[in-house]
Parts: structure tokens; sequence; C-alpha cells
């Protein structure tokens, strides 16, 4: 009986000490990022922010099996937010085959020719941008940012983000967007503290300085000019 008593306070603490612990990790993060001049492509509109907590580094786990889809000769989604170790498949659903590579920052990887209803899948094991391309079709382009903070968020179509479940305390918010500059972007770097409860930043503006270049294909060579029929 004694015995059942103890057992029954050690579970009543350790359910109190979960308690205190979420209670603690209670703290959200709005806010909203303005691009000026607004992108044409909707797809392109997105932003990447993300946090990095000064007093302790939590461990970054890898976040579950992304997928960036190849359909209409695009990549879908355009913009990809994962954490470091994360895996990212990129299935072909068009009926013709795509070659996807990436050679520029981030992650490098070349997948190869393969054909409708395949997939193949890359680890990304590095913090960073990588850049996504086909071989083929140069209008396809995707963006996956790899981070090694689990406390980051995309923006919405309206830009609004929201980073949940947040410790209080100091952070170092970064952003990313694929048309601002290096400069810029490291210009709105900040600490910023979190309380408890709703915390509201100022609305980011960032400004489009990229107008996008043609890239090369994975051999470093221009594009054929030659249409293909796929």
């Amino acid at each position: 009986m004694a015995g059942t008593r103890e057992r029954t306070k050690i579970f009543l603490v350790l359910i109190l000490v979960w308690s205190v612990t979420l209670s603690a990790q209670d703290a959200v993060l709005r806010g909203k990022i303005v691009i000026e001049p607004k992108p044409k492509r909707a797809d392109i509109a997105g932003a990447v922010v993300w946090l990095t907590y000064y007093d302790t580094r939590p461990a970054v786990q890898p976040g579950p099996m992304a997928r960036l889809v190849q359909k209409n000769k695009q990549f879908f989604p355009h913009l990809l937010a994962i954490t470091v170790g994360t895996t990212v498949e990129f299935p072909n659903g068009d009926p013709f085959f795509h070659d996807v590579f990436s050679i520029y920052h981030g992650r490098p990887f070349d997948l190869g020719l393969y054909e409708s209803g395949a997939a193949r899948k890359v680890v990304f094991t590095k913090p960073g941008v990588s850049y996504i391309f086909c071989n083929i079709h140069p209008e396809m382009n995707a963006v996956v940012v790899v981070l090694e903070t689990p406390y980051f968020a995309q923006t919405d179509s309206d830009g609004s983000f929201q980073i949940a479940h947040l410790m209080p305390g100091r952070y170092k918010l970064e952003l990313w967007h694929e048309l601002a500059s290096t400069s810029e972007l490291s210009s709105l770097s900040r600490d910023i503290d979190v309380a408890s409860g709703d915390n509201n930043l100022a609305v980011i503006t960032l400004h489009s300085a990229n107008a996008g270049t043609q890239h090369l294909n994975k051999y470093g060579e221009p594009y054929s000019a030659d249409k293909t029929s796929y």
C-alpha cells in the first residue's frame, strides 16, 4: 500500500514538472514580411524566418520526409524550409523524363535522368540554401532552405508568419527571400526578446534586388536554344 502511494506521488510530481515545462514554452512570435515591389509570381513571394535561441541550443532533429514534386515542368512547392538531416523526395509526376540537380551553394547533388512515376531522394546534411533545377527544362527551379534550429516558419500568401512553442528569452532573428540582396538580409538580422504569451513584430519590408539571372545546366554550360517536345 505504501509503495502504491509513493509511486502515485512520483507520478504526480512528474506531471507537475511536465506541466511547468509546457507552460514555460508557451511563447508565440507573429509578424509580417512585405516585398516591394510585389513579385509577379505568387510562388516566389514566400520568405523564411527563423530564430536562434541564445541561452541554450535545443537539439535539432530531422523533420518528416518532405517532397518537391515535378509536375507540369515545375517544382511544387517552389520554396521548402527544413531542418538539417531531413530527407527530401523528388517524385516525377510528369509523363516525361526529368534530370534534377543542384550545384549552386547549399547541398550539391545530381539525381540523373529518371522517368515518369519514379522518385529520387536527397538527405540535406548541412545548413544553407540550395537552388534546385532540371537539366532538361531550364524554366524549372526551386529553393530548399536548411536550418539548424527548430524555430522557423515560411510566410503565408499575405506575408504573415507565426513561430510557436518558444521558450521565453533572447533570440537572434534572421530571414531569407530569394529576391532580396544578401546585404539587406544581413542588415535586417537582429536580436529580439520573446516574452511569455503573444509577441508581435513590426512589419518587415524587403526589396526585390534580384531580377533573376539565367542559370547554367549541370555541366556549367548554357541550355540549348532548341526547344524540346517534352
